[in-house]
């Protein structure tokens, strides 16, 4: 990319270090044979003068993540659109919104003879949605010459953005018949960064708020799209608000794939515990634990059991800060110049299994999103208490997943009870119920994330399956479309879906696949 290129090209000129990993290996190389000293190693790998060099140049999240993009094999130029993200972040405001000529990406199209898998399509784009400043930023994968048939949508954890499945993009798009969707979740990302505000005063008002502030610009985005059901796959807070929108929003899915989701066990301190101020929830960003808990973690030895999450009253001052919104993100807001240096030492525990480029790419992208004025990431504090377990467990609720009522207005992501069960339609109405969703969990062989929640909901669900067979028509028989599965992927962390890519991919593309054999089976089951 142009801009990159040029970028780059004015941070050698002051005398740093080339921002672009594919310059940078270049450099050390050259300084290799030349027997001058390699990479630095200790928590906080990049030197002072590296980060002030990265933070001086201020390379834009667009870049970044074109950058990261072009990673994905078969795609030599990737679109990115630069309506967001095109300017590094300023003291007075960033991500702004910039709809002027020029600004949008034409689709780049791969043939077979580039593209053994080919023809696709890759495309990038900037989806608006109603209200001021509201904006989702989209990238996709399209098959040319065939009828697309199903839509899979993948979002991102916590801070994160879509360019962290740069390695599913490709194998996921192989299949016959499918699109692929990423998208950046509101407020994170490059999407646009909107005001993040709570109205209700009561506990489980702000609950609700915070989850329907994203899953309602999900299914709205998802009218736009004019999709009317798609396989869902989320990551940490991404798989959490997955099973969120499937709660508020039933009858638009096929298939629920819930990748190391966040908040599913339930912790009497997180439900407990008082939740922050509307003031201190608007100061700055909200903790999660990913960031921390995740570096020091380490697989556990052969023959022995993986310790549980701890369950204990947090310290006074953790709860604070966390109340507080004080979080790794408004550190390196608030680092300036030792902004980069920070970020080295979470992106290179991270990414340290992946080739050097790769992970050098990856830290780029992750300090000039970490780097944005706060938005979506204020919600944070509502969702999760400190030691990131949820203040309205999921497993509470994933009982509901597939089993909801289809004419009935869903104020949240709740599951239907009596009230709804005795609704407008009268009791002695027989009333439309979804039958199924299938949902399968992955964890990582050395996550941590408990996978014991993805058994606990596993449990849960096979017992609302039974309740729901037991007084089912034979009509509901047939259309019987539910079950629960949870799955390790070996050699991975939290981040299953980069640890271990391949397995990773493949088991996904096997729940794919699994998809259309659904739909042939209930097809003729009607």
């Amino acid at each position: 990319m142009a801009a990159a290129d040029s970028a780059d090209a004015q941070a050698r000129e002051g005398g740093g270090k080339p921002m672009l990993a594919r310059h940078r290996a270049k450099q050390e190389a050259e300084a290799e044979a030349q027997g001058q000293p390699g990479a630095k190693s200790g928590h906080f790998p990049l030197s002072y003068k590296e980060g002030l060099s990265q933070w001086w140049a201020g390379i834009s999240p667009a870049v970044t993540e074109n950058h990261v993009l072009s990673f994905v094999p078969y795609l030599r130029q990737p679109p990115t659109h630069t309506q967001t993200g095109g300017k590094p972040a300023s003291n007075d405001s960033s991500m702004k919104v910039d709809k002027s000529g020029g600004k949008e990406a034409q689709p780049v199209m791969t043939d077979k003879d580039t593209d053994p898998y080919g023809p696709r399509m890759w495309h990038s784009d900037l989806v608006p949605l109603s209200g001021k400043n509201r904006f989702l930023n989209e990238f996709s994968v399209e098959r040319l010459e065939e009828e697309t048939q199903n839509t899979l949508v993948m979002l991102h954890g916590y801070g994160a953005g879509l360019g962290f499945f740069y390695r599913q993009f490709e194998p996921l798009s192989r299949l016959a018949h499918w699109k692929l969707y990423a998208l950046d979740m509101p407020g994170m990302g490059r999407s646009s960064r909107p005001p993040f505000n709570i109205k209700a005063k009561d506990r489980e008002g702000k609950v609700n708020e915070a989850e329907s502030w994203f899953v309602d610009a999900l299914e709205e985005w998802r009218i736009k799209k004019k999709i009317d059901k798609m396989t869902l796959m989320g990551h940490s807070l991404g798989g959490y608000m997955a099973v969120c929108y499937a709660l508020k929003y039933p009858g638009h899915l096929n298939k629920l794939i819930l990748a190391s989701p966040v908040g599913i066990p339930e912790d009497p301190y997180a439900v407990n515990e008082a939740m922050p101020t509307e003031a201190e929830a608007n100061q700055l960003a909200a903790e999660f634990a990913e960031s921390g808990a995740e570096g020091v973690g380490q697989p556990p030895s052969a023959g022995q059991k993986q310790p549980p999450p701890p369950r204990r009253p947090y310290s006074k001052w953790v709860t604070t800060l966390w109340d507080a919104n004080i979080s790794p993100f408004s550190i390196v807001r608030l680092a300036g110049p030792l902004g980069p240096r920070l970020v080295s030492g979470w992106t290179s525990r991270r990414f340290s299994h992946l080739p050097a480029e790769e992970a050098e790419a990856l830290h780029d992208y992750s300090y000039s999103l970490f780097r944005q004025r706060g938005s979506g990431e204020y919600a944070l504090a509502y969702i999760l208490a400190p030691g990131a377990f949820a203040r309205s467990p999921l497993i509470r609720r994933v009982q509901g997943v597939g089993r909801q009522y289809l004419d009935a207005a869903h104020s949240g992501p709740e599951p239907d009870g009596a009230a709804a069960a005795s609704g407008k339609a009268g009791a002695d109405v027989k009333r439309l119920r979804e039958t199924g969703v299938p949902v399968v969990f992955y964890y990582g062989d050395h996550d941590w994330m408990d996978v014991k929640g993805g058994h606990d909901a596993e449990e849960k669900m096979a017992a609302e399956k039974r309740k729901a067979m037991e007084c089912a028509t034979e009509e509901e028989k047939r259309r019987e479309n539910g079950d629960v599965k949870v799955r390790i992927v070996k050699k991975a962390g939290h981040h299953v879906y980069l640890d271990g890519a391949d397995e990773f991919n493949e088991m996904v593309a096997e729940e794919m696949r699994d998809v259309k054999a659904r739909q042939k089976r209930l097809e003729g089951a009607r």
